[in-house]
């Protein structure tokens, strides 16, 4: 048999006849490696049979779904867990994949549901020695070390009738023999996930899948990994801090962007029920530079600290860092400040900072963050228990954003009864409303 030699892209998987820098399908740099592939004939391709039409109007039931003894994992993926589905989880190394996946699969294989977890990273005394330090006790969950995916599929085809959840641990260990390349690359991954996959959904398993991240952060493997799988959750946070987001990036089966919280602790991931209070728990009052957003994550309010820092300096391009936002957005909010506000920060060095490792992405925080940076530049504090969030345009109107009961009602039930905001239709009841059309309103408030 011959081997000859291609090259894939990481990043979206399409091969290419030799080496170059950038990937000429997505245009990424520096992501084109070498792979060894069996050089087999040309096979000619049989006559198809006929398949049955359906109907789209036709009767269809709901998927059932297995709902988790973990609240916030049920939270991001719509309910619970769904038949035949399949479930990609990524993160960096130590943020807790493994630890989520080993907790799940011990707690519903005590609610009687049958799971397999498969490691092809650690030994099975690793894993044992792991659920002892969860204080794991007394569980049936049945665990496997194996990278094969013949052996895998072989192994769960013999137990099928007792198995109705697998987690494969990790994607980047596993391989097919049917492909001479290691495991890891390109073909590999879409290989045996695709095998993976389509056993699991002929035979109805819910498959967890956890899934490396490259330097970048991004889901290492190709593209249409995430496109072959049903729901797509990425673990956040920083491993220093001991707080964890997970979020869904994709879900057929419910909304994206939603959030779970949980606390990293010496007996595992813990749920965090109540995060608005997690994230103000160390906020202090009258303190300049700093501002309370109201948020939505998914169908979550959450409040979150927002603190702001002006230091003046000598250099010709003083520095702009943020933690949690947007650098771009923060650049063009102190823009907007200094046009239309007054606020000139080009002798200053700003720092914006998200409190409590959380990653903002709604413009509704361009209030907030307006705000913050003005208190932090007259050094006073903005007006006590009260919250912000509205988007800002170029030429300094704020503009109104969605769900503005939820993000008030949410407000109202932590203690901050004075919103500032942009007009709205109609407000929540014990709430003292600050509605203004433009940025320089804000002038009367601090």
């Amino acid at each position: 048999m011959k081997i000859k030699k291609q090259f894939s892209c990481t990043n979206c998987g399409s091969v290419l006849s030799k080496w170059v820098g950038q990937c000429s399908e997505c245009g990424a740099w520096g992501t084109v490696e070498e792979e060894a592939v069996n050089a087999s004939k040309i096979q000619i391709s049989k006559a198809g049979t006929a398949q049955k039409l359906e109907q789209l109007d036709a009767q269809v039931s709901e998927k059932s779904r297995t709902p988790t003894s973990i609240e916030e994992l049920n939270r991001v993926l719509g309910g619970g867990l769904v038949a035949a589905s399949a479930i990609l989880i990524g993160g960096d190394p130590g943020i807790g994949k493994s630890t989520l996946l080993l907790q799940l699969a011990a707690s519903l294989t005590s609610e009687g549901v049958n799971c397999l977890y498969i490691t092809g990273e650690e030994s099975t005394e690793q894993i044992k020695l792991r659920a002892q330090r969860l204080e794991i006790k007394e569980n049936n969950a049945q665990i496997l070390a194996s990278t094969n995916v013949e052996d895998i599929l072989a192994t769960i085809d013999a137990n099928k009738k007792d198995i109705r959840l697998v987690v494969i641990d990790s994607i980047q260990t596993v391989y097919t023999g049917e492909l001479s390349s290691s495991p890891g690359t390109v073909s590999q991954i879409r290989a045996s996930a695709h095998e993976l996959i389509n056993y699991a959904k002929q035979n109805n398993i819910i498959m967890l899948i956890a899934c490396h991240v490259t330097k970048e952060g991004q889901l290492a493997g190709p593209k249409v990994l995430e496109h072959m799988v049903d729901t797509v959750l990425y673990f956040e946070g920083d491993r220093n801090n001991h707080f964890r987001i997970l979020r869904s990036i994709k879900n057929r089966f419910g909304g994206v962007n939603e959030i779970g919280v949980f606390e990293m602790t010496s007996t595992g991931l813990a749920e965090v029920s109540n995060p608005s209070e997690l994230f103000l728990m160390e906020r202090e009052n009258n303190v300049s530079g700093t501002a309370v957003f109201a948020g939505i994550e998914g169908t979550r309010p959450l409040l979150i600290e927002v603190q702001a820092l002006i230091a003046p300096s000598n250099m010709p391009t003083p520095r702009r860092s943020v933690v949690g936002w947007d650098l771009n957005r923060l650049s063009m909010i102190i823009a907007v400040l200094g046009v239309r506000f007054g606020l000139n920060l080009s002798s200053h060095e700003v720092y914006l900072s998200v409190a409590g490792g959380l990653k903002i992405f709604e413009p509704a925080a361009d209030l907030a963050v307006a705000a913050a940076l003005i208190s932090a530049a007259s050094n006073k504090p903005l007006p006590e228990n009260s919250v912000f969030f509205g988007e800002i345009g170029l030429s300094g109107e704020v503009r109104k954003v969605s769900h503005s009961d939820t993000r008030m009602k949410e407000a109202t039930k932590l203690g901050f009864h004075r919103v500032i905001c942009s007009k709205l239709e109609k407000s929540a009841k014990n709430t003292n409303i600050t509605t203004i059309a433009h940025l320089s309103q804000l002038k009367g408030l601090i």
